[in-house]
C-alpha cells in the first residue's frame, strides 16, 4: 500500500490495494446519485477523518460508473490553463462541490492546497501527484517553503483522499487526455486557496478558469 505523508503529519492514502480490492457495483451511478449519498455521508459529521472513509468509496463508484455521466466534451481542456474544469454539482452555499477534471497530455497543476478535504477519483487514464510539506512558519505574507516528499500515479479506480492543508500538485505524464473526478467539501472557487512555487518560495492565489 503506497502512502504519502501529509504536511500535518497525516498520511494521504487511496483505495485500491491489490491484497484487498474492494467490489464496487458501477451500473447506473449518475453524478445526482452520487450528490445523495454525499449529502448522506457527510451529515453530521465534523471529523475529516470520517468523512474522507465515507467519500472515498463514493467517488470510486462514481468514477468506475463513467458511462452514467462522464460526456466527451469534459474531454476539453483549456490549452493556457493546460486542463479543463466542469462544475458538476455545488450546493447552494457553495458547500459539496464535485468537478470532472481533464488535463492535457505533459501537462498538469502546480503545487496547492485545497482550502477544504478533497476526494480525487481516477476516471481515464494515469495522472501522477506529488506530495509536499510546508516547512516556514507562516509569517510572511506571499513567502512559503514547500519540499517534496513523495509521489504515486493514480489511475482509474484509485482514490486520492486529503485532509485540509495537504499540498500536492498533478501531471499527465501520458499522451492522451487524462480525465478525473474531484470532491471537496467546498468549491476550491471559494475557499481562498493558494498554489506554490518550490524554487521561488513563493504563496499565491490559485484560481482556476472554469469550463462553460
Amino acid at each position: 500500500m503506497a502512502l504519502a505523508r501529509h504536511p500535518l503529519g497525516l498520511l494521504a492514502w487511496f483505495v485500491r490495494r491489490p491484497d484487498r480490492e474492494v467490489q464496487v457495483e458501477t451500473s447506473g451511478y449518475s453524478i445526482s446519485n452520487l450528490v445523495a449519498d454525499l449529502r448522506h455521508a457527510v451529515s453530521g459529521a465534523t471529523d475529516e477523518g470520517d468523512i474522507l472513509s465515507r467519500v472515498r468509496p463514493l467517488a470510486k463508484r462514481a468514477a468506475l460508473s463513467k458511462d452514467s455521466w462522464l460526456e466527451e466534451r469534459f474531454y476539453a481542456a483549456n490549452p493556457e490553463q493546460g486542463f479543463g474544469v466542469y462544475l458538476l454539482h455545488e450546493e447552494s452555499d457553495h458547500s459539496l462541490a464535485v468537478f470532472a477534471v481533464s488535463w492535457l497530455p505533459h501537462r498538469g497543476a502546480p503545487p496547492h492546497d485545497h482550502g477544504t478535504w478533497a476526494v480525487v477519483a481516477g476516471v481515464d487514464g494515469p495522472e501522477k501527484n506529488e506530495f509536499f510539506e510546508r516547512r516556514d512558519d507562516r509569517s510572511r505574507r506571499g513567502y512559503a517553503e514547500v519540499k517534496k516528499v513523495g509521489e504515486k500515479v493514480f489511475g482509474v479506480g484509485d482514490v486520492l483522499a486529503m485532509r485540509t492543508g495537504q499540498i500536492h500538485s498533478i501531471w499527465n505524464e501520458s499522451e492522451a487526455v487524462s480525465v478525473s473526478l474531484h470532491v471537496y467539501g467546498k468549491n476550491i472557487q471559494h475557499t481562498g486557496r493558494s498554489q506554490f512555487d518550490v524554487e521561488k518560495r513563493t504563496e499565491t492565489p490559485f484560481v482556476l478558469k472554469l469550463e462553460a
